[in-house]
């Protein structure tokens, strides 16, 4: 009923799952992940106490191999199962029953897995596992590569219904290490008939908003854009202003709060410059073309 992805970041550190599924709130059943322990996906008739077990077994040094071959251990079930897990060291392990339904399969590289059953056919899995091979940047958007490439290559042959991506970093959640957890993205569409598309688009959001992990070189002085700004902020009802292209007290006020309202704190800088992102996002909630 699923394809996912696990898989893990050594350098970063970072590790996580993607999921999609013909099924509601995939999210809630498949993917499992504990920060420098590992991560699991349990599907086909999935054991959701097999995560939390598997996480407990990796954490007190089993193998991925070893985890799996536990909890299938007298399951009478075993053959309906099907679990991809990597830990920590970037070990990965996986497992399909004899009667997950077809078609249902597992590829097994360095530092992943993928998974899937009720596929259209193997095309599903080698097109994830090439993404997330041949695909650049951080783990998260390898993931959400795989699991667009398993989508394009038509997915659960039933169709589509929910998806779901996690994804560990220490001290990578809002707040950072003060005030914040290990939760750097962790986002599902429950119920949607387009759900890889519809995850695509909330990361987009999540990205501008809580990620800072911006191009240092995609920055605008506000000096030299602060016509647009100005208009901008006065066309949404922020600055009451002349759009004169004088970057005043009030011109900054309106913009500290227009960025305070749409929760883009933590992109707020005090060197007379704006993140591109931020500035691109202005410009298009106000409808103004910059070009």
């Amino acid at each position: 009923m699923t394809f996912s992805i696990v898989a893990i970041d050594s350098e970063k550190g970072d590790i996580g799952v993607a999921v999609a599924s013909k099924f509601i709130a995939v999210g809630s059943v498949v993917p499992w992940v504990r920060i420098g322990v590992g991560a699991v996906a349990t599907q086909a008739w999935a054991n959701v106490k097999f995560g939390p077990i598997i996480l407990y077994l990796l954490e007190n040094n089993y193998t991925p191999k070893q985890a799996i071959e536990f909890v299938l251990s007298g399951d009478p079930r075993k053959e309906h199962r099907q679990i991809g897990v990597v830990n920590a060291k970037g070990e990965a392990y996986a497992y399909t029953g004899l009667s997950c339904i077809p078609y249902a399969g597992h590829i097994v590289g360095d530092g992943f897995a993928v998974q899937g059953n009720i596929l259209v056919g193997e095309e599903v899995i080698e097109a994830m596992a090439k993404a997330f091979e041949t695909s650049k940047g951080e783990l998260v958007d390898k993931l959400l590569a795989a699991l667009k490439a398993g989508d394009d290559a038509g997915g659960d042959k039933r169709g589509k219904q929910s998806a779901a991506v996690i994804v560990l970093r220490r001290c990578g959640g809002y707040g950072g290490c003060t005030e914040g957890v290990d939760r750097y993205v962790d986002l599902r569409v429950d119920d949607h008939p387009d759900p890889v598309k519809e995850l695509i688009r909330l990361f987009e959001i999540w990205e501008l908003t809580i990620l800072e992990r911006e191009n240092p070189d995609d920055v605008y002085s506000l000096n030299e854009v602060a016509y647009n700004i100005q208009l901008a902020l006065k066309k949404l009802g922020y600055y009451r202003g002349e759009v004169d292209g004088n970057l005043n007290e009030d011109t900054i006020k309106a913009l500290e709060l227009w960025i305070g309202i749409n929760n883009f704190e933590n992109k707020m800088r005090s060197d007379g410059k704006i993140w591109g992102s931020i500035y691109r996002f202005l410009m298009k909630q106000a409808n103004i073309s910059t070009f």
